[in-house]
């Protein structure tokens, strides 16, 4: 009998590795609450599944190829770049005493988290390793009915994260002074930034090197 905790953990220990992602998602509850940050963090989960299905369904040669992969680096850089000096520019914004929410749409944090994932190389290289390795794995010790139950247990574990994150971003809204939250956020800001960055470095290495 296959039991399915050590999947849950697989997944949270895939979420929990701290990227632009978590900043992000960090940052939007800090801003905006916790609903706000719950929800970035499913559109981020929704990019992740439709990583592994592309890997489930072998289409992860495609993306493998050196075009792809610097095409998505630019796209990276470019998102985590203007979400990260946009997070910045509004840092100044935050108040905790008058509580003011900076974006009531639900559905923007959403496509936030959606985008900021599926235009992140390292989730896209991430699921090509991690996941293609477990598949591997699976496919010779499961059925595939077992096989989709583990994939779901992995994706239970990335929700507890994404949960976790929300809520003590929620809780430190509410509990940590104004200027803490403010540097929290300047330090998430500059962190998207940092992984931009560095994600433009590798688009010219492999243009020009």
């Amino acid at each position: 009998m296959v039991t399915f905790i050590p999947y849950i953990l697989l997944g949270v220990s895939l979420a929990a590795p701290v990227g632009p992602v978590n900043a992000a998602q960090l940052d939007k509850g800090i801003r905006n609450g916790f609903f706000h940050a719950w929800i970035f963090g499913i559109g981020a989960l929704i990019a992740d599944v439709i990583y592994m299905m592309m890997v489930y369904f072998g289409i992860s040669h495609f993306i493998n190829t050196p075009f792809m992969k610097t095409f998505l680096y630019l796209f990276g850089f470019f998102v985590l770049t203007y979400t990260g000096i946009e997070s910045l520019i509004n840092s100044a914004k935050i108040n905790v005493l008058e509580r003011k929410k900076q974006d009531n749409s639900l559905f923007k944090s959403f496509f936030s988290g959606f985008l900021m994932s599926i235009s992140n190389p390292l989730t896209i290289l991430f699921w090509l390793g991690i996941y293609g390795s477990v598949m591997a794995k699976s496919a010779e010790s499961f059925s595939n009915k077992t096989f989709v139950l583990c994939s779901l247990a992995i994706i239970s574990g990335i929700l507890l994260w994404d949960f976790t994150m929300a809520l003590i971003s929620g809780i430190a809204r509410r509990l940590l002074h104004s200027n803490m939250l403010y540097i929290i956020s300047i330090l998430s800001s500059i962190s998207m930034i940092g992984f931009g960055l560095y994600f433009a470095f590798q688009a010219y290495k492999a243009l020009f090197l």
